[in-house]
């Protein structure tokens, strides 16, 4: 290496060590912050988000791995650890306060957790995303196909979540193009650094080149333990949550998505009818008991 490269290389270096200490400065500010502000919840939360995505960008910018990436390097001997293979169907969970996405994969007739993959960069606050441009990243319940799955994206690889989805339509959402990419950037999707959605698109295609025709990708503010729904139950968005905690749970006991439905502007929860993860969501009601004139009991159904 010449005397200018070494010299490059060295600014770099020490550019990158910069950015790091600064970022430690700045998580230490933030949790200062969350100590002096612990009283309020909210506030603890964008603390910890803007620590995290601070942490996350310079680690990215200094081109290293985020903490918790799995082996990327060995996806075979992982699927094979696991008991898992390349095309059987999966599901994906995204935890936002945590940073982090799973991928479950089926055996045996259901979902096994497979990897818990840091998300690098989100945008916005905890909560649903409500209209175009209001640069929050969605929460709820998609499905995702081959037509949303965009291989020459801007960020590498990306796959389009379906927002604004039955649900969100319903409520008047707005916005389009609310993805899973590449990258390190944010306006409403998730961004998961080019090596990981390389390996997220491999087991994607695969999957749906197989027997499931689209998988679930259930969107959460958090970990939906009763503690942390407690510790929120003054959020504006408190009551959506336990609606998302209903599908959680559905899943949490059958390791199986739940069929989802939209009833009323509700999302409504039911065992699934496939066996494979692809129920489509759908704008349906459960069948409601009514009198009739004779006395009867008779049920109707609203599509």
């Amino acid at each position: 290496m010449s005397k200018p490269q070494k010299r490059r290389s060295l600014k770099r270096r020490r550019r990158g060590l910069r950015l790091f200490f600064i970022s430690i400065l700045l998580m230490a500010a933030a949790a200062g912050a969350i100590y002096t502000l612990g009283f309020d919840i909210n506030l603890r939360d964008q603390n910890i988000i803007a620590a995290k995505r601070t942490k996350n960008f310079t680690l990215y910018r200094l081109n290293r791995a985020l903490f918790g990436t799995p082996d990327l390097t060995n996806l075979k001997g992982r699927l094979d650890a696991h008991g898992v293979r390349l095309g059987a169907p999966i599901f994906m969970r995204i935890f936002k306060r945590e940073f982090e996405l799973e991928l479950w994969i089926m055996r045996d007739g259901r979902f096994h957790r497979f990897a818990t993959y840091p998300i690098c960069m989100w945008s916005g606050k905890l909560g649903p995303k409500h209209k175009e441009g209001d640069r929050q990243s969605p929460e709820g319940f998609y499905t995702v196909g081959k037509k949303q799955l965009n291989p020459n994206s801007r960020w590498h690889r990306s796959f389009n979540l379906g927002y604004p989805n039955l649900f969100d339509q319903s409520h008047g959402r707005t916005g389009s193009f609310l993805m899973v990419h590449g990258g390190c950037g944010s306006v409403g999707c998730y961004a998961m650094t080019d090596p990981v959605i390389t390996e997220l698109w491999t087991i994607v295609t695969a999957a749906l080149k197989g027997s499931q025709k689209r998988f679930h990708v259930h969107v959460f503010p958090f970990r939906m333990s009763e503690e942390a729904l407690g510790a929120h139950q003054s959020h504006p968005q408190i009551a959506f949550w336990r609606t998302l905690k209903d599908g959680h749970d559905q899943f949490e006991q059958h390791w199986l998505p739940p069929r989802v439905s939209v009833c009323d502007g509700q999302y409504q929860f039911d065992s699934a009818r496939t066996k494979n993860g692809s129920d489509p969501v759908k704008t349906q009601c459960p069948p409601a008991t009514a009198t009739a004139p004779s006395g009867r009991a008779r049920s109707s159904q609203a599509l």
